[in-house]
């Protein structure tokens, strides 16, 4: 079973449901902020949206609330957790991945397709793309711009935490064009593009797709 992790904001939650349920086949579950009870899952999902509007910082307030202390629990246990946008600035912000996610540079909202490049293909969640691999997905956010300081930078480069660069043109101002990064134990993944809104032909694309289909198999592989 895998949650998808609600909180006041959230509005890619039903996205991510159906992603998991509908395209990938697997059983899946809301889970709102205030349900301190994480033990019957498997993997968990924190989707993208505006936790608590934003204000502070993006994902400040949520990564604050006592459900992160279950959901920091989950990743101790090698279980997958995915942020995704939002989620990914939450789990930034709660110190379950480094680094921190700014305004962009251009100081607008960004809502467009990119091209990444796969720079990791042995976590949970990447193994089923090839190293070097061009994918697409789509993003929108405000604050996307991925900073670390050069300590951080090293030791991600050193550990291979790097999951997705963007190629070509960096929209939002990354460091190292940084898209997405993991733990140092590959069970816990965030990026700012949307794998759930490129999970289907019908919305444009499915690269995203694998993302999913790789954290099921690694959920498969402990049982």
């Amino acid at each position: 079973m895998i949650g998808v992790l609600e909180f006041p904001g959230s509005n890619c939650d039903y996205d991510v449901l159906r992603a998991l349920q509908d395209v990938v086949k697997t059983e899946a579950r809301m889970v709102f902020f205030k349900n301190q009870d994480l033990s019957d899952l498997d993997g968990l999902v924190v989707p993208g949206g505006f936790s608590y509007g934003d204000h502070l910082r993006a994902g400040a307030i949520a990564a604050k609330m006592e459900v992160m202390d279950k959901v920091k629990v989950l990743a101790a246990q090698s279980k997958p957790v995915l942020g995704i946008c939002n989620g990914f600035q939450i789990l930034c912000e709660s110190g379950l991945l480094p680094g921190a996610l700014t305004r962009n540079t251009s100081m607008k909202f960004i809502c467009k397709w990119v091209k990444l490049e796969v720079q990791n293909s042995t976590s949970a969640f990447t193994n089923l793309y090839k190293k070097g691999e061009i994918v697409n997905m789509p993003i929108a956010h405000g604050e996307g711009r991925y900073f670390c300081d050069d300590n951080t930078l090293k030791e991600l480069k050193k550990n291979n935490q790097i999951a997705f660069a963007y190629n070509g043109e960096n929209p939002n101002g990354s460091v190292e064009n940084i898209a997405g990064v993991c733990n140092r134990e590959g069970n816990v993944l965030g990026l700012m593009p949307h794998p759930e809104r490129s999970s289907e032909k019908l919305l444009g694309g499915e690269d995203g797709r694998r993302i999913f289909e790789a954290m099921v198999n690694h959920i498969k592989s402990k049982k």
